[in-house]
């Protein structure tokens, strides 16, 4: 038990603001700071936490607490051991007698598991350091690979000794469970002979902390040349540790990371110990996996700003590619650094000192778009069939991209190093995203060829227009209210669901780029299943945004002509929703439809008589169908206005 005195001690000494900051990148926003919640996946951040008053809260997935509380929610721990990490941070002293093996057996399995862990990695460490082959063998490879012992002993490097149940031996004899060091992965026992032995035996062992610094898993690498040997061991997953979740030197990397806003990504242990010694610590390693969602999030929790570094194998890049997809569907910036041919992260920090590595970070980091492109060509070189699938392939990276001006741009980028016209990439990009957001929505285009015309240029008339502040007013206002889509099966579908599925189902645009913005996001919200709300845009971190949402969600906005027309007040938008927002979403149509038809026709008006490359009726093939679907439209718009 921790008396009530050393409690109020810890109490007294935390500061909320530097116990979340281990975890969360907090940036201040004006007395309070703000980050992205780390209890719930968010775009923007809704996580506000408030030095003055020494509490946090998410207003967007409803957490909330002081210091103890944060970090028994996102370490799993125990009041109890929270409140030991807290006093472990602010050097305040708690006098526990040691654990015996029957209290560990009370202990939750989860708190058993890490202190099993614990055990392992010490005794690890006393092999290294103090046994025969330790010393003989362990230690050696560490300090030849260029180690410093103050690096060993940062990262808390050791040995597993050849005896192969030499740790579970030891561990049983000091009353550590065997179900225990069963379930953590470091015993493995035949049930056919009852054996009991050790996984890590004869390895060299790095241990894995969790962003609390709490051991929950080792990667074990053997020292033997024999192929039959798998080089690298992990511990399997378990309660504690999943590797697919972590990241591996994360928990000595979060601060720099903060400092610096920005990771760089790299694949093993000791290219993440290596950068660290040479002065770079805001490094992290995949563990070996390909990235995964969890990782990413992981990551996004302290920046942004990704950098991945690439030895020169040309194999590992091109499959490693097809995970960053991911990283750009998050928001994130990703750029990409090549090594020399035959340098890894690893090598390549022990030649250079800090400033000529930085320097030549800085020197090589490529947008990774572009590198993808220029990669790929170069593999493909003039084989239409590889340059067609590159052209598909960098389609789908981009159309992950959730900022349509940064998609914009690489549209613009990719078009002139693929030698392919703007349009056509346009066009391919707003087909890739339409389809992965019907599938996502349960939505099944059926006029898509009548409306394919590209919707590259942007229109040039107010960017407040009256129809889009109206689409965005309803999203936000009602986005949860229910409106009958098909009268005949009596299907229905939020009002949220119907605008940003009709809207990417046609290919529409707001002239108004803050407006596609907040779109992006209401359409990225649905896709995950989640609730679309004015709450959410409440913190949004461009002020640009916020304030035009504030102009929108205030309580007696501006109504438009057609709302007006029929009848509408701030007091009964709310019976008409089921009518207006389809008539709203058809004017816009009609709007985007209008556009694209002038734009056709000046593309007509521009061509030189006696043009015969066949623009001409490549143009009028295209205008035919949306004229026909313009009639159609106008017809059944003016029918539902007088209803």
């Amino acid at each position: 038990m921790i008396d009530e005195s050393t409690i109020q001690k810890i109490f007294d000494a935390v500061n909320v603001v530097e116990v979340i900051q281990d975890f969360v990148s907090l940036k201040r926003a004006g007395t309070n700071y703000k980050g992205m919640c780390p209890f719930h996946d968010e775009k923007t951040p809704s996580f506000v936490v408030s030095p003055a008053k020494g509490i946090y809260k998410c207003f967007g997935c409803g957490a909330a607490g002081n210091s103890v509380k944060f970090v028994m929610d996102h370490e799993k721990f125990s009041y109890a051991e929270s409140l030991r990490y807290l006093a472990k941070k602010y050097n305040i002293e708690i006098i526990e007698k040691e654990i015996s093996g029957k209290e560990a057996e009370e202990k939750k399995e989860r708190e058993s598991l890490l202190i099993v862990n614990e055990f392992a990695k010490n005794y690890f460490i006393s092999q290294m350091n103090e046994s025969g082959e330790g010393k003989s063998i362990a230690l050696p490879y560490f300090t030849e690979r260029g180690f410093k012992i103050s690096t060993i002993e940062k990262f808390e490097l050791g040995w597993s000794p050849s005896k192969k149940d030499s740790l579970t031996k030891t561990a049983i004899e000091k009353g550590y469970k065997i179900n225990f060091l069963q379930t953590v992965g470091l015993t493995i026992t035949k049930e056919e002979t009852n054996y009991s032995f050790d996984r890590f035996a004869d390895r060299v062992i790095f241990p894995i902390h969790s962003l609390a610094g709490k051991i929950i898993g080792f990667g074990g690498r053997t020292l033997r040349a024999d192929k039959n040997i798998a080089k690298y061991l992990n511990s399997p997953d378990s309660e504690i540790y999943n590797k697919s979740k972590i990241l591996y030197g994360l928990f000595f990397a979060k601060n720099s990371i903060i400092k610096h806003d920005k990771c760089f990504m790299v694949e093993g242990y000791t290219d993440v110990i290596s950068m660290h010694q040479s002065g770079i610590e805001n490094v992290v390693a995949s563990s070996g996996t390909s990235l995964t969602e969890s990782q990413i999030k992981l990551v996004r929790k302290f920046t942004e700003n990704l950098t991945i570094i690439y030895d020169g194998d040309f194999a590992g890049i091109k499959a490693s590619l097809r995970g960053i997809d991911m990283v750009l569907s998050e928001g994130m910036n990703v750029k990409i650094v090549l090594l020399p041919e035959g340098e890894d992260p690893d090598s390549f920090s022990k030649k250079l000192k800090f400033d000529d590595y930085q320097k030549y970070i800085d020197e090589n980091e490529q947008d990774f778009i572009k590198f993808k492109t220029k990669l790929l060509l170069e593999d493909a070189q003039n084989d239409p069939v590889k340059r067609a699938g590159v052209i598909s392939d960098i389609v789908k990276s981009i159309s992950v991209i959730n900022d349509s001006i940064l998609r914009a741009e690489y549209i613009k980028e990719c078009s002139s190093i693929i030698k392919i016209r703007e349009e056509d990439l346009y066009s391919e990009v707003a087909n890739k995203i339409s389809d992965k957001f019907g599938k996502q929505v349960g939505y099944q285009p059926d006029r898509k060829q009548a409306i394919k015309q590209n919707f590259a240029v942007k229109q040039s008339k107010s960017s407040y227009d009256p129809i889009e502040k109206e689409i965005i007013y309803y999203l936000l206002n009602f986005g949860t209210f229910s409106i009958c889509i098909n009268h005949e099966t009596k299907e229905k579908q939020s009002v949220a669901e119907y605008i940003t599925s009709q809207i990417i189902h046609e290919e529409l645009e707001f002239t108004n780029n803050i407006y596609n913005i907040i779109f992006d996001d209401c359409a990225k919200l649905i896709a995950q299943n989640k609730k679309v709300d004015s709450a959410y845009f409440a913190l949004h971190q461009d002020p640009e945004v916020s304030n035009v949402i504030s102009d929108i969600i205030s309580p007696e906005p501006e109504l438009s002509r057609i709302w007006t027309k029929n009848g509408a007040s701030p007091e009964n938008i709310e019976n008409k929703i089921e009518t207006n927002v389809p008539l709203i979403i058809d004017k816009f149509k009609l709007k985007n439809i209008q556009f694209r038809i002038e734009s056709l026709l000046q593309e007509i008006k521009n061509i030189e008589p006696g043009d015969n490359s066949g623009k001409l009726l490549e143009l009028l093939n295209t205008l035919k169908p949306l004229d026909d679907y313009k009639k159609a439209l106008t017809e059944h718009t003016e029918k539902s206005a007088l209803l």
